[in-house]
């Protein structure tokens, strides 16, 4: 998740790996407030990972979900640039562990939405296209998108999940274990309150939560940095949909400021018109 911190545009540790802290507190176990993820149970989860020179690498830089065995969907803030060449990106699928002796799928297209400026004017969308299928099975299974005009609602089971900070610039320690957070859906309207309260007023002449944007989350049950980009999912009639990707937000967990999603709903005509996915 990109953090806002009052307004002002937080770029340092945004969306990046970070190295791991000197020491973590044991009771540090989550997303932010979660704990970890078992394998299998999560299996559209992917990493996007760009390499470093400094680490000789590929090291995680976002999350994100992959939607058809082909295509993955992040956040826009994910990719260098509008341009980026997709060479310098790889993925990671159908595993909890961010590092080890991993086969990483390389990355053929990348597609950054056009209305795409900054995460908080909306628009936090891109797609990747793989080079080759994954190969689906138990661990590495797309996930649904949600449907044009399904409502996602605070009754709603939703869980978030993702390798990011377990507080604000508190690093997730080895062995980089993924997270898994349950979060509810808090409607626009209120959560527009909450961050024009946070800001102290400072958009009142203006929206700062878009319409195609979605807040989930609460007090210590949060996304936070390195999430972005990565699944939120609903359960909707006994299935997992996808209806918003980690994008924004002031903090990690803070009182009475919920994290903010590009809502899936709002692309998902966008999404469907690149991919071809018919379902």
């Amino acid at each position: 998740m990109l953090s806002l911190l009052f307004v002002t545009l937080c770029l340092v540790g945004s969306s990046a790996a970070h190295p791991p802290a000197p020491a973590i507190e044991k009771e540090l176990v989550g997303i932010v407030g979660g704990h970890n993820a078992p394998k299998g149970k999560w299996p559209w989860q992917v990493s996007l990972k760009m390499y470093s020179y400094y680490s000789s690498a590929w090291v995680h830089r976002c999350g994100g979900s992959l939607i058809h065995p082909q295509w993955v969907l992040t956040a826009a803030h994910c990719i260098h640039h509008r341009n980026a060449d997709p060479s310098t990106y790889r993925i990671l699928a159908g595993d909890i562990y961010l590092y080890g002796d991993q086969k990483l799928l390389s990355v053929s297209q990348i597609i950054v939405h056009p209305d795409f400026v900054y995460a908080h004017l909306g628009a936090d969308v891109a797609l990747l296209q793989l080079a080759e299928p994954a190969d689906c099975s138990a661990n590495v299974k797309p996930i649904k998108l949600t449907s044009f005009n399904h409502e996602v609602t605070q009754k709603d089971e939703c869980w978030v999940t993702g390798w990011g900070d377990l507080r604000y610039f508190g690093w997730l320690p080895p062995p980089f274990h993924l997270q898994q957070v349950n979060v509810q859906v808090v409607e626009n309207a209120l959560c527009e309150e909450l961050y024009q309260n946070a800001s102290r007023y400072h958009h009142k002449d203006g929206r700062i939560i878009q319409n195609d944007m979605l807040c989930a989350g609460s007090e210590g049950r949060d996304s936070c940095q390195s999430d972005s980009g990565g699944p939120l999912v609903c359960k909707n009639s006994g299935s997992w949909t996808l209806v918003g990707v980690v994008s924004w937000g002031y903090g990690c967990g803070w009182r009475d400021i919920p994290g903010v999603y590009a809502r899936v709903q709002s692309y998902v005509p966008w999404i469907k018109r690149h991919t071809r996915i018919s379902s």
